[in-house]
């Protein structure tokens, strides 16, 4: 059974690795029962590169990452690293990574299963059914733009200043993945922005809707205005399908939407970056939550956000849709058995650790292998 599939694995700090064990035990599973073989590497980011070797990311660590197929990262942080200085913190080996490898697009699903539709801080009636996708801008906008900083004014003054700058280019490639993945769905974009009162975001919707006009008049586009956006995801989450919007506005909607599901340990999220000659792919996935140190080392993090990670890397990295969607039929059917972790337990369901939510996990997975 060849492996021709490469993975490198970025446990991490915090919960990270206790989640990322979990993921491990799922590839080794496939390999078993669905004859899906990878090649598996470890590396060490965040704090734990920090510790090991000075720096968040060792040039070495993103050799092998340009190498591999798909990165998988548990999470980065904590305040065992507080003083460390900025350029060196942990999250700065997260942001290298993102840019080394170019990966401008980042998806954040935000899926209510049935199970769960408790679990959100909105009434059932409104989150019931809801599956929305938000695609943000990740390497451009107000994060990168120049001239930025703070400088003195004099008399006690001073000033902090970040640029918002965007190029056709950036727009149209991040719009173009929110196309291509509508059309997997349920053919609907909605283009989020400030046209009303930012000139980046005037140009931002002429180049989406310039880009729709040319290649995707088979997909519906809508546009909206952030704050009016911020609202209606309140309001009536359903009504969206795919989201596309900048690096700002996706930061803020993208935790928002997160929300609604009711735990950020039930939200994977994907960072990809553009399709080379090969078709090949650069890609990172991860968790939404972070490395929860609160609680690192107690086996009680919730590991269905990283597993739900490698099912959208099976997915969109490797064309195993099929094996993904094994991966989110066990989740669901052990969350509709009545397993939780503390982050999503209820009245009535079974505590359970991360060991034990993987253990049946597994075993959802051999039932349905069949």
């Amino acid at each position: 059974m060849s492996a021709s599939r490469k993975l490198l694995i970025l446990p991490g700090d915090g919960i990270g690795p206790e989640v990322m064990r979990q993921v491990r035990r799922v590839i080794d599973w496939m390999g078993r029962r669905r004859g899906v073989a990878f090649e598996v590497k470890e590396g060490l980011v965040g704090g734990a590169a920090i510790d090991a070797h000075g720096v968040p990311l060792t040039d070495a660590t993103l050799a092998e990452a340009k190498a591999a197929d798909a990165v998988l990262l548990g999470a980065v942080g904590g305040p065992r690293w507080d003083k460390v200085e900025f350029e060196k913190r942990p999250e700065a080996g997260l942001l290298r990574l993102r840019k080394d490898l170019e990966l401008f697009a980042n998806l954040r699903p935000a899926l209510v299963l049935d199970a769960l539709v408790d679990s959100s801080p909105l009434k059932a009636d409104i989150v019931r059914g809801l599956d929305l996708l938000i695609v943000r801008e990740l390497t451009g906008g107000v994060y990168f733009g120049e001239p930025r900083g703070i400088r003195d004014l004099g008399n006690g003054i001073r000033q902090g200043i970040n640029t918002q700058v965007y190029t056709t280019t950036e727009i149209q490639r991040v719009a173009r993945v929110a196309f291509e993945l509508a059309r997997k769905r349920s053919r609907r974009v909605c283009s989020v922005e400030k046209a009303n009162v930012m000139e980046s975001s005037l140009l931002w919707r002429e180049e989406v809707t310039k880009l729709h006009q040319e290649e995707f008049v088979d997909v519906e586009l809508s546009h909206m205005y952030a704050d009016n956006c911020a609202m209606q995801l309140l309001r009536n989450p359903r009504q969206f399908d795919v989201i596309v919007t900048d690096n700002l506005f996706g930061d803020i909607l993208s935790d928002e939407a997160a929300m609604l599901t009711g735990s950020l340990g039930m939200l994977p999220s994907a960072s990809l970056g553009a399709t080379d000659a090969d078709g090949r792919r650069r890609a990172l996935y991860e968790p939404v939550h972070g490395s929860a140190p609160d609680i690192a080392g107690r086996d009680m993090a919730n590991p269905i956000a990283a597993l739900f990670s490698l099912a959208m890397c099976l997915r969109h990295s490797f064309d195993l849709a099929e094996e993904a969607g094994l991966i989110e039929k066990a989740v669901a059917q052990v969350l509709k058995g009545g397993m939780r972790t503390t982050d999503i337990m209820a009245p009535g369901m079974a505590r359970c650790s991360t060991t034990v939510m993987g253990d049946s996990i597994t075993r959802a997975l051999d039932k349905l292998n069949v």
